[in-house]
């Protein structure tokens, strides 16, 4: 048997998947692990434990649960949240805790400075990109001004892909979709890295080898089979941030397709035939030379809903909390008994790039129920994916289909409200697993064994979320309401 091995590390969960050159699920397994949160406005991850030690495992159990043959595991692919910032030094070693993509607000200052050196307008034209906090360029910066003993000892700086890759095969690569997000240190007009905007952040040896996305990295060596239970000499790819590899797993293949990912954080990827120069968007080249991605992403998603079960549902068995809690939900009405929540509880990217941005419940009185503020949470998350879908339409790059992926497709009152309070009709595929299978498809691509347009024979799709008739004056309401909240207490938001 033929079939490739994908492994998706994500905020709070890791997923792998062994898949036949059909695209069938041979095997598939998950574990989780914890988001760090050391003090407000940082998000961690350990790259030892977290990435790796997550890899390890789920390779190990994909092919003993399975009955694999190491050796008929053809390629491998891997892809992990990002873009993170990983300082490793000479001995390939983590010198701190991975740093998180845009949840992770600790280089505020940093942004600002080089925003206001180099100019909004120039970071647009030669990166694609403004600086947010999804930015690693400012990270590093934060590493070298406020660690700066640890800045001395970096032999390199890695997202998280890359520092798995380089663990399965010794060598140091990033793929140019990853790459993008290192602003100012990689400049779109070139597809390379460039210290031509700053030059006082990083030499740019320090940082790893541009590769595309399916390109073969390497291949597994003796010491990663020891670990993983591959075989020497397998392939493996370059491998991509989570939410491109899910983009591909359901199909975001032509311009105007559109990945809507349920997960931690809503993440939005739109191909598009040309680059998008929207401050309010991000850019990056997608996995293909001569394709574009317009991207977007809220702060948090389904890392709010965790944050309510653990402080809300502590009296309920955490096996079936979600459950209970999706139950209380569906019994509030829509427009949750007249809440509306700001879901900007770790500030929010797209499309405001507020850092100092606050979680706001408005509307609150005696006859509320959890129910109704569980309801109004996704229903804030909802109106918050709208304000992102309007940023893509008034860019004259409005999406011609809508692929819902992740584990909050499974959560009617969140998709439904997503489509209810959007206007916007969504598709789902039959196979919902996420990134790990956009991972297995990537590896099938890096060895030739597919083309891209057998992504749809591989995960057909198997229903549709549409807008239920009657709700928009409701929701355009509430949605003029949500806006509004946000710009009257935005400064207030500054000063707690």
């Amino acid at each position: 048997m033929r079939c490739t091995l994908g492994i998706d590390i994500g905020t709070f969960e890791s997923k792998g998947v062994l898949v036949d050159s059909a695209g069938n699920i041979i095997a598939s397994a998950s574990t989780p692990h914890k988001m760090l949160v050391p003090q407000p406005g940082w998000a961690e991850h350990r790259p030892n434990e977290d990435w790796w030690g997550d890899f390890c495992l789920l390779s190990r159990k994909l092919i003993a649960d399975s009955g694999v043959d190491p050796r008929d595991i053809a390629a491998v692919a891997t892809s992990a949240i990002g873009p993170c910032m990983l300082p490793v030094d000479a001995a390939r070693q983590p010198l701190m805790n991975g740093v998180l993509y845009g949840v992770d607000t600790r280089a505020a200052r940093q942004i600002a400075a080089l925003t206001e050196r180099i100019g909004e307008a120039t970071l647009l034209a030669r990166c694609g990109n403004a600086l947010t906090s999804q930015s690693v360029g400012p990270k590093i910066l934060w590493l070298k001004q406020e660690r700066p003993e640890l800045y001395a000892k970096t032999a390199k700086v890695l997202t998280s892909t890359s520092f798995i890759v380089e663990r399965l095969t010794g060598e140091y690569v990033i793929d140019h979709y990853s790459a993008a997000n290192f602003s100012p240190l990689y400049v779109v007009d070139k597809l390379d890295w460039s210290d031509e905007l700053a030059d006082d952040i990083l030499p740019l040896d320090k940082l790893p080898k541009l590769l595309w996305t399916t390109d073969i990295a390497g291949h597994v060596t003796a010491g990663a089979a020891a670990a993983t239970g591959l075989a020497v000499g397998t392939p493996v790819a370059c491998g991509t941030i989570d939410a491109g590899a899910e983009a591909l797993s359901v199909g975001v293949t032509r311009p105007g397709d559109m990945l809507l990912m349920y997960g931690s954080t809503i993440f939005i990827i739109e191909v598009t035939d040309r680059r998008v120069p929207d401050a309010r968007l991000w850019y990056a080249p997608w996995f293909f030379r001569g394709q574009h991605a317009s991207l977007a992403g809220l702060a948090t998603s389904g890392t709010l809903s965790h944050w309510f079960r653990e402080q809300f549902g502590r009296e309920l068995d955490p096996a079936t909390a979600v459950v209970e809690l999706a139950k209380e939900a569906a019994q509030s009405p829509a427009g949750a008994n007249g809440l509306v929540m700001l879901p900007y509880f770790s500030g929010e990217r797209t499309p405001i790039h507020d850092t100092e941005a606050k979680g706001v419940i408005f509307g609150l009185n005696l006859t509320h129920t959890r129910g109704d503020i569980y309801r109004a949470l996704f229903e804030g998350i909802a109106m918050g994916t709208r304000h992102v879908f309007e940023a893509y339409e008034e860019s004259d790059v409005p999406p011609q289909a809508i692929y819902a992926a992740g584990g909050g497709t499974k959560n009617a009152v969140w998709s439904q409200a997503t489509s209810d309070v959007s206007g916007r009709t969504q598709i789902v595929r039959e196979k919902t697993i996420g990134a790990s299978y956009g991972d297995a498809f990537i590896a099938a691509l890096a060895i030739g064994d597919v083309r891209l347009e057998d992504i749809h024979t591989w995960n057909p799709v198997a229903r549709e979320v549409r807008p239920e008739a009657g709700l928009r004056e409701l929701y355009d309401a509430r949605y003029g309401v949500f806006r509004g909240v946000y710009e009257a207490t935005k400064g207030l938001m500054r000063k707690v």
